[in-house]
C-alpha cells in the first residue's frame, strides 16, 4: 500500500508496479497509522493440470547434481540419460516438453529379471508394481533390507559387521533389488593390516568388513549385488572372490615394497611436495610442527619432547609411500604400522598414528600424551599459517577445512583437559612460520615469500584466529546447551585457557540460574547504563578513582566499601580458579547496589557529587568485569 496523500511520483510509482491505470481501482484502508491506498488484484485460479507442466520442467531443470550430462534424447542436463518419464496427475497423464523423452504412465522394472513394460494408474500402483517387478523403490527400505541382511550373514559366521553408513548409504543408492551375499578372504591375505583390508574392500569394490568378537577382522567380506541368481549367487560369489584376490595382492606388494625404506629416510622426499603456494612445502611444514610440538610436549602431562618431536618428524613421512598413494585414506594409519615395523617407540608409532585425529564430529580424540601433542601441533600450525597469508573461511567455501581444524584443535584442549595459553602458543608458531619462510631467490616463489613475510612482520593473526576459535567453540558446546552469549562474556576478558573458559561459563551459568544472580544482572546493566548515556553525553569515560570525600549518604560509604572488599577477595578467588566462590561472593553485592539507587540520586546538581557517583558506578562495573564482561549476557 502507498499512504494517502503521498507526493505524486510516489503515487505514480506505486500504480506502475501494482499495474493499475489509476487510484480508482485502488480501495482506501485506515491501518491505524493512517489512510492508505490499497491495490485488489484479482487473479483468477487455473486448473492444476495447466499449470503444473511449467512447475515441474522448472523444478526438473533446477535441480543440482554435483556432476550432470546432456544426452541426445533431452534439452537439458542430467545426472544421467533419462529413458522414460512417468507424470500423472489424477490418473491422467501430465504432458512435459522433455524433448525426445517419452512422458506417460508406462516405465520398466528390473532390465534383467522382469522384461516387459508396466503401466501405472497412480503412486501406489507404481510402487507396487514395480516391486513386482524386483525393483524396491523406496530407498529407506532398500537401505533397512540390506542392513538387516548383512547383520544376518555376519551373525552366520560368528561375526557382527563393521559399522560404516557412508558406504551403506551409496550402496542403498546404487542398487534396485539389494541381494546380500557372503565371500571368503583368502587366509594369505589376513596378515595383512585390518585397515589395509578394509580400505581395500570398500574403496575399490564397495564391500562390507566384518569383526570376529574380540575385535579382529574376520576372514569373509559382505557385498550386495543387483540380481536373484539362479545358483543362489555361487557364481557372483566366487568371481567377487577372485577380483578381491587381485586387490589384496596389490595391497600386498605396497606393504612389502614400501616396509624396505625406513619412515625415516622418507622425509626429506616431502621436500617436493608442496604445502600451499605461499607457505613452501611439507617438509617446511614438518619442521615448523616440530618445534611447535617440542613448546607443547612441556604443556602436555605425560608427553615427552624426545618423542613428540620425532612422531611430529615421521607423521607425513608415510605420503610417499606407494599403500598411501593407491589408498589416501590410510594415511597416518600405515604410517604407524611402518613405524613399528622401523622398530620406533610404540608411543611414537602411536602418535603418527593419531595426528590427523579427530577428523569429525563423531571421530575420537587422541588420548595419549605424545599423540594429543602432535595432533594439536599440526592442526595449529595449519590454522597459523592459512590465517597469515589470508586464507581464511568465508561464509560456506573452507577449501582447507580450518573449521574441521580449530574444531578438532578444541575437542583435543576441552576433551584431555589440557592447559593452554593459546594466545602465546599461536605467537609461537607464528614466530616459527615467519622464520622458515625464507626469501627463494628472485623468481616468482621468491617474491611470495616476500610477500608473505612482510605480513607476518606484525602479528595480526593470533587476534583474528582466536576469535575464529571463539565461534568455534560456541558451534561445539552449543550441542552441549551451552549459551554462547555467555561463552563471549568470558572471552571478552581476553580468557584464552579454553579449559579455564570452560569453567568460568559453566559457574556463570549456575549463577545467573539463581535468584541473586538474575537480580544482580538487572542491577549490573542500571549502573553500566547510566554510565554509558552520561559518557556518551559528556564525550569522557567515569573510570577514575572514587572520591571519599564527596560521598554524602550512608548508601554510598556502603557501596564504596562492599565493592573495595570484594575486589580484593575475589582477586584471589579467580587466581585459584574457585569460580562459584568468586561469584557467589559477587552476589552479596545486591543489596547495597539496590539501597543506593533507592536512596541515592546520581545526577546530582553539584558536578564533583555526578561525577563521583557515576566512578561509584564505573566501578560496579569494573568489579563484576571481572569475573565475565556482563554487557555480552543476553536476555
Amino acid at each position: 500500500g502507498q499512504r494517502r496523500g503521498a507526493p505524486p511520483a510516489a503515487l505514480d510509482g506505486f500504480l506502475r508496479a501494482a499495474g493499475l491505470a489509476s487510484l480508482a481501482q485502488c480501495e482506501i484502508r485506515d491501518t491505524g497509522r493512517g489512510e492508505f491506498y490499497f491495490a485488489v488484484v484479482d487473479k483468477p485460479g487455473r486448473a492444476a493440470a495447466e499449470v503444473l507442466p511449467a512447475l515441474i520442467e522448472a523444478a526438473i531443470s533446477e535441480l543440482p547434481w554435483p556432476k550432470s550430462m546432456r544426452f541426445p534424447a533431452a534439452p537439458l542436463r542430467w545426472v544421467r540419460p533419462l529413458t522414460s518419464v512417468l507424470c500423472l496427475f489424477d490418473g491422467a497423464v501430465l504432458p512435459l516438453d522433455l524433448g525426445r523423452v517419452p512422458v506417460g504412465r508406462r516405465t520398466r522394472g528390473h532390465r534383467f529379471m522382469a522384461p516387459g513394460e508396466i503401466a501405472v494408474d497412480n503412486a501406489a500402483e507404481y510402487r507396487d508394481r514395480l516391486e513386482a517387478a524386483f525393483v524396491v523403490l523406496d530407498r529407506d527400505r532398500r537401505k533397512d533390507r540390506i542392513r538387516g541382511d548383512l547383520d544376518r550373514l555376519a551373525a552366520s559366521i560368528g561375526a557382527s559387521l563393521a559399522p560404516d553408513p557412508g558406504l551403506l548409504d551409496e550402496v542403498a543408492g546404487l542398487v534396485e533389488f539389494p541381494v546380500t551375499l557372503i565371500g571368503a578372504i583368502d587366509p594369505a591375505f589376513m596378515t595383512l593390516p585390518p585397515e589395509v583390508l578394509r580400505a581395500a574392500m570398500r574403496t575399490h569394490q564397495r564391500y562390507f568388513s566384518c569383526v570376529t568378537p574380540d575385535g579382529a577382522a574376520a576372514p569373509h567380506f559382505l557385498f550386495v549385488a543387483n540380481i536373484l541368481a539362479p545358483d543362489s549367487g555361487a557364481a557372483i560369489v566366487a568371481g567377487n572372490e577372485r577380483v578381491l584376490r587381485a586387490r589384496l595382492a596389490d595391497a600386498r606388494f605396497f606393504w612389502d615394497q614400501d616396509r624396505k625404506t625406513p619412515l625415516g629416510a622418507r622425509v626429506e622426499a616431502l621436500k617436493e611436495r608442496v604445502f600451499h603456494a605461499k607457505l613452501g612445502n611439507l617438509y617446511e611444514k614438518v619442521k615448523r610442527t616440530e618445534a611447535l610440538a617440542e613448546r607443547l610436549a612441556g604443556l602436555v602431562p605425560g608427553a615427552d619432547p624426545g618423542r613428540s618431536t620425532r612422531a611430529a618428524a615421521l607423521a607425513k613421512a608415510d605420503l610417499s609411500t606407494g599403500m598411501v598413494g593407491e589408498f589416501p585414506e590410510l594415511q597416518g594409519v600405515i604410517g604407524r604400522y611402518y613405524a613399528l615395523a622401523d622398530g620406533e617407540d610404540p608411543r611414537v608409532a602411536d602418535a603418527v598414528g593419531d595426528h590427523y585425529k579427530p577428523l569429525g564430529p563423531g571421530d575420537t580424540c587422541p588420548r595419549a600424551p605424545d599423540g594429543i601433542v602432535v595432533a594439536l601441533a599440526d592442526k595449529i600450525d595449519t590454522l597459523v599459517a592459512f590465517f597469515a597469508v589470508g586464507e581464511r573461511p568465508t561464509g560456506s567455501r573452507d577449501p582447507f577445512a580450518l573449521r574441521r581444524a580449530a574444531l578438532g584443535a578444541i575437542r583435543l584442549i576441552l576433551e584431555n583437559q589440557i592447559r593452554l595459553p593459546l594466545r602465546d602458543i599461536f605467537r609461537q608458531a607464528h614466530w616459527t612460520l615467519a622464520q622458515s619462510l625464507e626469501p627463494l631467490g628472485e623468481g616468482g616463489v621468491g617474491r611470495q615469500r616476500r610477500q608473505v613475510r612482510t605480513l607476518l612482520a606484525t602479528d595480526a593473526v593470533s587476534p583474528s584466529l582466536l576469535d575464529f576459535i571463539a565461534d568455534r567453540l560456541k558451534v561445539h558446546l552449543r550441542e552441549e546447551g551451552v549459551r554462547h552469549d555467555l561463552i563471549a562474556a568470558v572471552f571478552a576478558l581476553g580468557e584464552d585457557d579454553l579449559v579455564r573458559l570452560r569453567a568460568r561459563v559453566d559457574a556463570l551459568d549456575r549463577f545467573l540460574a539463581s535468584e541473586d544472580g538474575a537480580n544482580l544482572l538487572v542491577a549490573y546493566r542500571r549502573a553500566a547504563n547510566i554510565v554509558a548515556i552520561e559518557e556518551r553525553r559528556d564525550g569522557r569515560h567515569y573510570d577514575g578513582p572514587v572520591d571519599t570525600t564527596l560521598f554524602r549518604q550512608p548508601e554510598e560509604v556502603t557501596l564504596y566499601q562492599r565493592l573495595d572488599g570484594i575486589g580484593i577477595v575475589m582477586e584471589g578467588r579467580l587466581a585459584h580458579e574457585r569460580f562459584d566462590l568468586a561469584m557467589a561472593r559477587l552476589a552479596t553485592l545486591r543489596r547495597s547496589i539496590d539501597e543506593f539507587f533507592d536512596k541515592v540520586t546520581v545526577n546530582a546538581d553539584e558536578p564533583e557529587l555526578r561525577e563521583n557517583r557515576l566512578r561509584l558506578l564505573s566501578h560496579i562495573r569494573a568489579t563484576m568485569n571481572q569475573v565475565a564482561d556482563f554487557s555480552q549476557i543476553e536476555g
